[in-house]
């Protein structure tokens, strides 16, 4: 299969992205507030709304009607986890001692790129689309369970950690995307195969990228 494949690819990255900062810095609390208000704009805001539309445009190009029909309500779902994440985020933020979101801020660099390299993956073909899209959801399986089972006692952003959370049926919808991505290695030729790889190798280390821009909250040269 080839997920199992992209599991080894994966691995190494997954756990240098659980013990970076910004996550563990959630778990037990010592996060700067600054730094998740970053994640919640950029996030929300940009990257989310960007991976939407790499979704919807995979959809197009999705040779069988099942994958264009899962990679369809992606679209719905991430648009909708995104206004979720904002609004949950507003609710928590006096509680918490949270700095106040306001108006969107711009995207940052690694934002950017992050959102640029969906576009412009998903615009080349099914193939690097799909490879480029794929870590997204199984980091943030990985990752938000990740949390939920190694939060301290006492974390402040408990509350936020339990929120983030997108609930135990998520799991349905990554076993679909592992599903889909093993068709498409199964009836693609081999150059198509290396695309999907070759682009998820990529992806994976953007999922590093947007902690550490998170967490350093990085801004255009002046």
């Amino acid at each position: 299969m080839l997920h199992d494949e992209l599991r080894e690819i994966r691995d190494p990255v997954l756990r240098r992205v659980q013990d970076h900062p910004f996550w563990s810095g959630l778990r037990d609390g010592s996060l700067p507030g600054e730094s998740l208000a970053h994640f919640v704009q950029q996030d929300t805001g940009h990257l989310l709304p960007a991976y939407a539309r790499a979704l919807a445009r995979c959809a197009a190009l999705a040779p069988d009607d099942l994958d264009a029909c899962l990679l369809g309500q992606s679209v719905v779902g991430t648009l909708e986890a995104a206004g979720r994440l904002r609004e949950a985020y507003t609710g928590l933020a006096g509680d918490l001692d949270l700095p106040k979101l306001g108006e969107q801020t711009p995207a940052d660099p690694a934002t950017h790129a992050h959102a640029s390299f969906f576009a412009a993956a998903s615009a080349r073909s099914f193939h690097d689309g799909l490879g480029a899209l794929l870590p997204m959801v199984w980091f943030n399986a990985e990752v938000s369970d990740g949390l939920k089972r190694g939060v301290e006692p006492g974390s402040r952003y408990a509350p936020w950690i339990e929120v983030y959370h997108p609930g135990e049926s998520y799991g349905y919808a990554v076993q679909a995307f592992l599903d889909m991505v093993d068709r498409a290695g199964d009836g693609c030729s081999a150059r198509q195969r290396q695309l999907i790889i070759e682009q998820f190798s990529i992806s994976v280390r953007y999922e590093w990228a947007f902690a550490e821009c998170c967490l350093r909250r990085p801004s255009w040269p002046v």
